[in-house]
């Protein structure tokens, strides 16, 4: 929906800050990203071989699973867009907040296969989509000029949450084990996450009375990423979809989700075929969060200067150069080098990612756009176990699946070069 004019009777509360109010939005969106933990992969692949061996499935039957409730999960990333748009970010993520907490007791009870498969698509819906989602949409909407560092910073959340989680439930599965580890993790969303959610997110800047970035000039929106001002463009999701740009940013969006879920998903197994222990393994997945927020940091720097779909291209080639890295990996260092080919690959997409679709299509309706964008990278993110634990269930190697995998960054990068600016403006000043 257009963005709400201001609120006199909220002002006061937002005014007593002797800062921008953006930066109380952009940490509560840091906190999502952090709490987002129990539904991304790097957790939920220290959970797999723990749940193997007590419930005695097979990989693939895990994997399957795994897939299935993802694909579930896209399905409702459209109606979680249009939902933000409606009702806004407060409402919609203290909503997702109580879900996660459920659906992390759900999964400590699991003991047959629709169970797991349900406790997957809850988890997949409201971490790996939504709450990212939301998160996203919030910092894009309270920032123009200066998005991609103010992206680049809230990520710190997920960088976090990808350096203390993985290791952190490798230790408490020993300890309680893996049902009473899911139950401690919906505490730990539910304590981090619901009070800020509940009483510090706002709508929009204009809907307190302040303009995007904290400045006191006209809202602007620049041509691509490059920060020009001009007058702020906001396409629907029905306009958006009828541009060339909005389809070639989709296509491009689908190879690195399903290919980085593959290899988090195995992660502890891909690297145990190369004799590196569980323990080992699980901390080498700990590294990605503090390379990935420092190679954010610059890809914000550079998503503010240059066209993102540049930084999307390269990262697409980052991710092929990381996926053949894999399969000659036989040392830890050598999977310390895996880790940050990956890393970048992951900086170089995320941020410009996020940041090219507000550029492109304006911040009224993004919620529905980027749900429409969700769908489909999370129906791709679900695929990703799926070909790793079949190929490796047959063969006892994952390179076959590596090398299969490979042609769709390339298409991918392909398609990035191909997003330009959409021209056709519909509407503007639609808010």
């Amino acid at each position: 929906m257009p963005l709400p004019n201001s609120n006199p009777s909220t002002n006061k509360f937002i005014n007593s800050f002797p800062f921008f109010y953006g930066w109380v939005i952009l940490f509560v969106a840091a906190l999502a990203h952090f709490a987002s933990a129990p539904g991304q992969t790097y957790v939920s692949s220290i959970f797999i071989d723990p749940m193997i061996d007590d419930l005695g499935w097979s990989r693939t039957t895990f994997s399957g699973l795994y897939t299935g409730g993802s694909m579930a999960a896209a399905v409702f990333m459209i109606a979680v867009g249009k939902m933000l748009d409606k009702y806004g970010a407060r409402k919609t993520l203290t909503v997702l907040c109580l879900l996660m907490c459920m659906a992390t007791i759900w999964m400590s009870g699991v003991d047959s296969r629709w169970k797991l498969f349900l406790g997957f698509a809850m988890l997949r819906t409201i971490g790996q989509g939504s709450f990212g989602l939301v998160a996203t949409t919030m910092v894009s909407t309270w920032f123009i000029r200066i998005r991609g560092r103010a992206t680049a910073i809230s990520s710190i959340g997920g960088a976090a949450s990808l350096a203390v989680f993985p290791f952190i439930v490798h230790l408490l599965i020993e300890r309680f084990d893996w049902r009473n580890t899911w139950f401690i993790l919906g505490i730990v969303v539910l304590v981090v996450l619901f009070v800020p959610a509940l009483t510090l997110i706002r709508r929009s800047p204009e809907a307190v009375g302040l303009k995007p970035d904290g400045t006191d000039h006209k809202v602007t929106e620049g041509s691509d990423e490059l920060g020009k001002e001009g007058l702020e463009t906001n396409f629907t999701l029905f306009e958006a979809l009828k541009t060339k740009s909005l389809w070639m940013l989709v296509f491009g969006s689908t190879a690195m989700p399903l290919i980085m879920t593959g290899l988090m998903f195995h992660h502890v197994s891909i690297l145990g075929a190369k004799g590196i222990s569980p323990g080992l393994a699980a901390v080498t997945m700990g590294l990605f969060g503090p390379l990935v927020f420092l190679g954010s940091l610059g890809c914000g720097y550079l998503a503010d200067r240059i066209p993102n779909r540049f930084l999307l291209a390269v990262g697409q080639l980052t991710l092929i150069v990381a996926m053949l890295w894999t399969i000659i990996i036989s040392a830890p260092w050598q999977a310390i080098i895996y880790i940050v080919l990956a890393s970048l690959s992951i900086s170089l997409m995320s941020t410009p990612n996020t940041v090219i679709w507000a550029n492109y299509f304006g911040r009224a309706y993004l919620g529905s756009i980027r749900g429409f964008a969700s769908t489909v990278m999370v129906a791709f993110s679900a695929m990703g176990a799926l070909p790793f634990g079949f190929i490796y269930d047959r063969t006892g190697s994952y390179n076959d699946a590596i090398f299969v995998l490979l042609i769709l960054p390339v298409i991918a990068g392909i398609a990035y070069m191909l997003a330009l600016e959409p021209k056709v403006k519909p509407n503007v000043n639609r808010s």
